[in-house]
């Protein structure tokens, strides 16, 4: 059974932990305190080792996109030539806002489902024709289901282009996957409070190199709300320049200190075996998974849609039982559908995501083993645990 009720298997807004839901409900402080600057630096050193940056991270009152345009207007200027990597639908968003304060932005789009390659991005970068300012792109593409290796796709950016700035949106991956800002060389990194910090929508964090930092010195998009220089120095004082989404700020320190006693190891482990548990579940039922299999999401998957399963009536058979999945975003709408795996999740909520399925697609008459899909799931999540704690023991 899920905790939560229903089983919210979308990529975002995550469901809730108890605690967390507490917290959001506590009496309002004074944002200008002691007690908020407690809790605003403990927010930024929890984030630190999730980031993997020894730099500061800034909290910003706002959705995830938001925090997409504070890292374009921060560290660019109008007339900035701009490489966008997109493999999907937020790929496509973050290079849309760069082109609409003014950057000359050329896009690099990959075939939807499958990951960028890092051969290729250091041939466009090298044959681009010009000097690049910045290259955008996409850690987790939510939808497509598809994770960028950025391991290999930041140093192959470094190559060839080293004097670009790696502005990367990690809004569906970070805190749930390992990622390594300092020694990959990413200059701005952005994460928002909905997704893998287990809280409610209405917070961006956000980190900066010192590239990044002395970029946003000479930078001539406009900001104000979004201007990361205000939020860094009102931070030296525990404080944010702007009222923050003070409820969220207590979602986000109690999902942290969650988080920090379950230990970062075990959290991506666990997400590591969800998201096998998901993949070999739906595959037990007969669906066909949408991204190719070296690179596909480790907080959501997408299976296509059977041409001969009506999909709006089964859907909603779904939402009846208690399981809200996601459909398809943009050109992929009513062709497959999304099932989220990040946050608090458990391999048990996934488990009960993959009976209800099953249940559902029986009662539709459709040919599928009982039983089956459930044990795939769990030996999927035990083999992803097993391998997870072979490689950490060494």
């Amino acid at each position: 059974m899920s905790r939560f009720e229903p089983n919210l298997r979308i990529p975002g807004p995550t469901g809730l932990p108890p605690s967390v839901r507490v917290a959001g409900g506590r009496q309002m402080i004074n944002h200008r305190g002691p007690a908020f600057a407690e809790i605003l630096g403990r927010i930024q050193a929890g984030m630190q080792p999730y980031f993997g940056t020894s730099g500061q991270v800034q909290v910003l009152s706002c959705a995830g996109t938001g925090g997409l345009e504070a890292a374009v207007v921060n560290v660019l200027s109008p007339g900035d030539r701009v490489l966008g990597i997109s493999i999907g639908s937020f790929g496509d968003r973050i290079a849309k806002i760069a082109s609409t304060y003014g950057a000359d932005v050329d896009v690099m789009a990959a075939e939807w489902g499958w990951a960028a390659a890092a051969d290729e991005v250091r041939e466009r970068l090298r044959s681009g024709g010009g000097h690049y300012r910045a290259v955008l792109i996409t850690h987790n593409e939510t939808s497509t289901a598809v994770m960028n290796p950025l391991h290999e796709l930041i140093p192959a950016i470094r190559a060839a282009a080293p004097d670009a700035l790696v502005i990367v949106d990690s809004v569906s991956a970070l805190g749930a996957v390992p990622f390594e800002m300092d020694a990959w060389g990413a200059d701005v990194v952005v994460t928002a409070s909905q997704k893998a910090w287990m809280s409610a929508p209405g917070l961006a964090m956000i980190a900066a190199s010192d590239r990044a930092w002395a970029a946003m010195e000479t930078a001539t998009m406009p900001r104000f709300y979004l201007d990361l220089r205000k939020h860094r120095d009102s931070a030296a004082s525990g404080e944010t320049p702007w009222t923050p989404a003070i409820a969220v700020v207590f979602q986000v320190d109690e999902g942290l200190q969650l988080m920090e006693a379950e230990g970062m190891a075990a959290v991506f482990a666990r997400h590591e075996a969800s998201a096998a548990a998901t993949q070999a579940g739906l595959e037990a039922l007969g669906f066909q998974l949408f991204a190719e299999p070296a690179n596909r999401s480790k907080t959501v998957t997408a299976a296509w849609i059977p041409e001969d399963l009506d999909w709006k009536p089964f859907n909603a058979e779904l939402r009846r039982r208690g399981l809200v999945v996601a459909g398809g975003q943009g050109k992929l709408t009513g062709r497959i559908f999304r099932i989220g795996h990040l946050g608090s999740v458990t391999v048990e909520e996934i488990i009960a995501a993959m009976a209800t399925l099953e249940a559902a697609l029986l009662a539709a008459g459709r040919d599928v083993e009982a039983g089956r899909a459930v044990a795939a799931a769990q030996r999927a999540a035990l083999e992803a645990s097993g391998v997870r704690a072979a490689v950490a023991a060494g």
